[in-house]
């Protein structure tokens, strides 16, 4: 062990007086600068630089990637893209796709979201009871979440397509098969099935671990009171569980609103537009299609950014007013 510690403790004791001059120069708030450093020159290369570089592009026109070769439109990709006689029917838009993936999304992150949270509370509470090898039942739980999004869209592709497994058990049990990624209602359900299986475990273990944090007396007290269990889930498991279930909501709300890899690779976006959501049309727009036009893409995404941080925003502020009540 102290083999191993060595090279950082030499290399402690040869920093060790610059650091303390520093300290001396600088003072307590200059060394707590010191050591952000590192971290804000990460954030600032990595996220706030592509941030302010995809606010240019969405003020530049043209379908050159180099902002040099890139002329000021200003506002006209903003314009274009809320430029709707009325919102709620897409083809009175100007930009007709892009308000069909407004709204697709928006019904995925309905349902999806709602599914998702459902499925993880139920999970959690079954999960958290004493059952036979609950150790392996978790571990079958979370391992979709270690799976690649690719690979989960190309392992439910296999079972889901024309010929593929469910079709063939279906046929095998003399019921009539379905294509259920050609067309457009199965496949949007599809896609909301999916993504469900592939992120559930992941919320439920932290659901999971907000009712190992209750303390058990609580239910032990109920039980002598002879509470039935939804009483006893209305006014003590879900209160306490309040700070985890809405930060399941919260990510589970991102994460929606960015869905792409795993439906891209079941659906393509398709049958038609009945899958396309908002990260697959800014990838298209801004460098798939042939006609590119990466200022819109980059209009599109800032768009989408404002509206998830008004969203999370917003779920905070309910929560916060729950919580005082």
């Amino acid at each position: 062990m102290k083999l191993a510690t060595a090279p950082l403790a030499a290399a402690a004791r040869l920093l060790d007086p610059a650091l303390r001059a520093l300290q001396r120069t600088t003072g307590e708030r200059g060394m707590i600068a010191f050591f952000l450093l590192p971290n804000m020159a990460i954030f600032g290369i990595f996220v706030l630089f592509p941030m302010l570089t995809n606010f240019a592009y969405s003020v530049t026109g043209g379908n050159a990637l180099f902002l040099a070769d890139r002329s000021f439109v200003g506002a006209q990709h903003y314009a274009r893209l809320v430029d709707c006689q009325n919102h709620l029917d897409p083809m009175t838009c100007r930009d007709d796709k892009f308000w069909t993936a407004v709204w697709n999304t928006a019904r995925f992150v309905l349902l999806q979201v709602t599914l998702m949270t459902a499925a993880a509370m139920i999970t959690a509470l079954i999960l958290n009871r004493s059952l036979p090898g609950r150790s392996f039942w978790r571990a079958v739980f979370f391992f979709p979440v270690l799976l690649s999004p690719v690979v989960v869209g190309l392992i439910w592709r296999w079972i889901l397509q024309r010929q593929g497994l469910l079709n063939w058990a279906m046929d095998s049990l003399g019921f009539d098969t379905v294509n259920w990624l050609t067309e457009r209602t199965s496949a949007f359900a599809a896609a909301v099935g999916v993504s469900v299986w592939a992120h559930m475990g992941f919320y439920a273990l932290i659901l999971l671990a907000g009712l190992q944090a209750i303390p058990k007396d609580l239910y032990e007290a109920a039980e002598m009171d002879g509470t039935r269990p939804t009483r006893v889930f209305l006014r003590i498991t879900l209160p306490l569980l309040l700070p985890n279930l809405l930060v399941v909501i919260v990510l589970a709300l991102i994460r929606a609103v960015q869905i792409f890899d795993e439906v891209y690779v079941l659906t393509g976006g398709g049958p038609g537009t009945s899958t396309l959501f908002l990260t697959q049309y800014i990838y298209e727009i801004g460098f798939a299609s042939l006609l590119r036009n990466p200022g819109l893409a980059a209009a599109a995404s800032i768009l989408m950014g404002a509206v998830l941080v008004l969203l999370t925003l917003a779920q905070l502020g309910l929560a916060r007013r729950a919580e005082r009540k």
